[in-house]
């Protein structure tokens, strides 16, 4: 859950911002919903078939990793996702795997691979923590702090997809 944690608080602060892709979210030219206002508010006004094809993707890359790889919970590795390229089960070629992509930890050693586990680890923990608090203050002011008065209310669910 750390590197989705990761990135959701990345993307906290990116949508936060007002940074979007520069071209139209669908085929009709509607733009990506920035100016909806806080992240949770832009999820909501996305369309329903935009987020049925972010949840789907997610759904294919868990049935991906359940049917490829050995799962922690009965002798894998936690963590470690199975290569696209290594699989029968995808019929076109990927060029790139979701984990490490470019190659950078190929020729690391051993102890160097373990300190960036424990690296992402870390990181990963602080940012369930920094999404979490994000959240905790849109849903209740005063709940953190240190974001009283910077994070925007939200009236909305958080955590309902639709």
């Amino acid at each position: 859950h750390g590197r989705i944690a990761m990135a959701a608080f990345v993307g906290y602060i990116v949508q936060a911002n007002g940074i979007h892709w520069p071209w139209p979210m669908t085929l009709d030219g509607t733009p990506f919903p920035y100016d909806a206002g806080s992240p949770p508010e832009q999820w909501d006004a996305l369309p329903d078939a935009a987020k049925w094809q972010i949840i789907l993707f997610i759904g294919f890359l868990e049935h991906f990793s359940e049917s490829n790889g050995v799962h922690y919970m009965k002798g894998g590795k936690p963590g470690a996702f199975p290569k696209f390229s290594d699989s029968d089960k995808i019929p076109h070629p990927v060029p790139l795997n979701l984990f490490d992509p470019f190659g950078f930890s190929k020729g690391k050693s051993e102890e160097a691979k373990q300190r960036g586990l424990i690296s992402e680890i870390n990181n990963g923990r602080l940012a369930q923590i920094g999404i979490l608090g994000f959240l905790a203050e849109q849903k209740l002011s005063g709940s953190v702090p240190l974001l009283e008065g910077i994070v925007p209310p939200y009236a909305g669910e958080p955590m309902a997809p639709f």
